[in-house]
């Protein structure tokens, strides 16, 4: 019992071949369970054009609001604060905006354009 377990702790390298032929790897049969699968990765690509296609419905100052705050584009979102001052405009007036957009976004004639897909992610 003590052998089987020390075999166990020593180290493998992930790129050591199973067979003589050097075809198929240790690493090959050890899964990620955090990896997204191929087709809900496809899902999440598709939602993403769906969604860019939504947010085109709205008039642009209102889509570069919503794009801005959420950080769509760069993965930043910014506060009312810099919206503000990128539209020469307060932040309770890009509050107001959003707002308006967010409720369009709600529509759901809009919604339904994106459920299947978040459907397919769940």
């Amino acid at each position: 019992m003590r052998m089987a377990h020390n075999i166990s702790l020593i180290p493998i390298s992930l790129d050591k071949p199973i067979d003589d032929e050097e075809s198929s790897f240790v690493g090959d049969f050890i899964s990620d369970p955090m990896a997204d699968s191929p087709s809900r990765r496809a899902a999440i690509s598709i939602l993403k054009d769906r969604f860019n296609e939504v947010l085109k419905d709205l008039p642009r100052r209102e889509e570069k609001i919503i794009r801005l705050r959420f950080g769509l584009n760069d993965g930043m979102p910014r506060t009312l604060e810099e919206v503000g001052r990128m539209f020469n405009i307060t932040r309770e007036r890009v509050r107001q905006i959003e707002a308006k957009a967010l409720k369009k976004l709600r529509h759901p004639t809009r919604l339904r354009k994106l459920q299947m897909y978040k459907d397919l992610i769940d």
